[in-house]
């Protein structure tokens, strides 16, 4: 399934493995010095393969023959901790609605409310996040922080998007839009190592971007 090249960026035992998106060279461009922001998100689905399909759907179109861009995290961390980069950090990929020129996006391989995402009667998230995929988190935010310069903050995915939609069940009834990382995710021990701070809430403006 895996056709990825290693790199030595984080320690040997859980190096970061490339893995571009077929896209990857469409996403626009910018210095690292503009990334100040962190974004966790979970992938709300079973397990990487399938998220790397969806990472991988073009929703974007950009040329006449379809060519285009999706929706996607930098980085995806899987259950036992590896972690595969599918977008450079160069690059602005669309993982969060108004946040997106700032930010870095990593998802971490989770169920969440999958396959009822926005069913009322299933809003539970209670699949725990492992700890090897929450060490390899804290490595790879380290070595974020060695990249660019300004990185400073850090937010759930939920934070961010708290746009409240029509449930599937009945429309009648308001669900999140976005609910990761989750009420799981624990954010006391990312928080206790990594020097990054949580997003100021007036710095918290969206502003209308495509994203998911």
């Amino acid at each position: 399934m895996l056709a990825c090249a290693m790199t030595a960026n984080l320690p040997a035992s859980n190096p970061i493995q490339r893995w571009p998106l077929p896209y990857e060279d469409l996403l626009d461009a910018r210095p690292l010095a503009q990334i100040d922001l962190v974004v966790i998100h979970c992938t709300e689905l079973p397990d990487l393969a399938m998220a790397r399909d969806y990472g991988q759907r073009v929703l974007y179109p950009k040329f006449p023959d379809g060519r285009g861009t999706g929706n996607s995290g930098h980085y995806y961390l899987d259950r036992d901790g590896g972690t595969f980069e599918f977008a450079r950090p160069e690059a602005i990929a669309h993982h969060v609605r108004g946040y997106n020129p700032r930010s870095l996006g990593i998802e971490l391989v989770n169920t969440g409310r999958y396959p009822h995402w926005l069913d009322s009667r299933h809003q539970a998230m209670d699949e725990p996040y492992p700890s090897a995929q929450i060490d390899a988190l804290i490595a790879l935010l380290a070595h974020l922080r060695t990249l660019c310069p300004n990185l400073r903050q850090i937010a759930g995915h939920e934070d961010l998007d708290t746009e409240q939609v029509p449930a599937s069940d009945d429309p009648t009834l308001p669900v999140a839009r976005k609910r990761d990382p989750g009420p799981l995710f624990p954010w006391p021990q990312v928080l206790a190592a990594t020097p990054l701070r949580p997003i100021a809430a007036d710095d918290a403006t969206p502003r209308a971007l495509p994203g998911s």
